[in-house]
């Protein structure tokens, strides 16, 4: 297996012959726990210990209709639609997650750039950060699909080249998510263990993985021990409820068979001290929209 790329240690192998459990290699919190910011010195702590946060309210009911009039507009928009940054579930033929909403859209910039919410990455990272990545998740009533289990880390270690856990994902719900309608579920303290995924990589992946994972996914018998030892955690809450993640925590969500919808917006910060470098564990980098090579900070 691959041990460099660019001259960069790769601390977690995956994508070999079998699975490989490695020990975490990183920080979870990088700032000085006396660093000000946002994030109280109980849930940074809380944070490093479960691998999330989650906030009972990160923005109001009235930014809330402001996000969700401008979800609505992308999703209905036939130019979106036929961007390659739109995923289109393979049944329903209807979108799944638009990538890059901070891009094609000022709206979402402008909560990318907001304090409650880079401030609170920054914190976390130690750093400045960057977006690697941003999407809109939709998720309608009636048989939209989940996402299956998995370390996020693992696949942008694997596929964009991200060389250490020093990224942060938050989840800002735009509706109300219920205990029904394929909610969020990770495994508390699951992000203290990489797991190594067996199976190499095929040539973009990312066109079927969005859709449908496969590479990068953890066998049944991982995810029944790590079930065992560290359990399962379902998040509800009201739109404009957040949840904040490690990168390597162990996560998923089922599907929406209610007649309840479940959108969210998903903001990925990257240390700019973490730059992508080549793919550990693929044959080429995945496009610039998923995966970013724009190491700009916010600000």
């Amino acid at each position: 297996m691959t041990t460099t790329t660019t001259n960069v240690t790769d601390l977690y192998p995956t994508r070999g012959t079998t699975e490989v459990a490695t020990p975490r290699q990183d920080p979870v919190v990088w700032g000085s726990p006396d660093t000000p910011g946002p994030v109280s010195a109980s849930d940074l702590q809380a944070l490093d210990r479960d691998g999330f946060l989650a906030i009972d309210q990160l923005i109001g009911p009235d930014e809330v209709a402001v996000y969700r009039r401008e979800l609505e507009r992308l999703v209905t928009d036939p130019d979106i639609r036929a961007d390659e940054r739109s995923i289109v579930e393979p049944q329903s033929k209807e979108i799944r997650s638009v990538f890059e909403v901070h891009k094609i859209s000022e709206v979402f910039a402008n909560l990318v750039r907001d304090e409650r919410v880079v401030g609170r990455a920054r914190q976390i990272l130690g750093s400045d950060v960057y977006v690697h990545q941003s999407r809109i998740n939709v998720k309608p009533g009636f048989g939209a699909s989940g996402f299956y289990w998995h370390s996020d880390f693992e696949t942008w270690h694997a596929e964009d080249g991200l060389p250490n856990m020093r990224t942060i994902s938050v989840s800002i719900a735009l509706t109300e998510n219920y205990d029904t309608n394929g909610g969020l579920m990770i495994m508390p303290g699951s992000h203290k263990t990489f797991l190594g995924c067996a199976g190499a990589t095929p040539k973009d992946n990312y066109k079927k993985s969005l859709q449908m994972q496969d590479a990068g996914t953890p066998s049944d018998e991982a995810l029944t021990r790590m079930a065992s030892e560290y359990g399962i955690r379902l998040f509800t809450g009201k739109a404009g409820s957040a949840t904040w993640f490690d990168c390597n925590a162990m996560h998923g969500s089922g599907d929406n068979i209610t007649p309840f919808p479940r959108s969210n917006v998903f903001i990925v910060f990257n240390s700019v001290e973490n730059a992508a470098v080549e793919p550990f564990a693929a044959p080429i980098r995945r496009p610039e929209f998923i995966g970013a090579r724009d190491f700009t900070p916010v600000r």
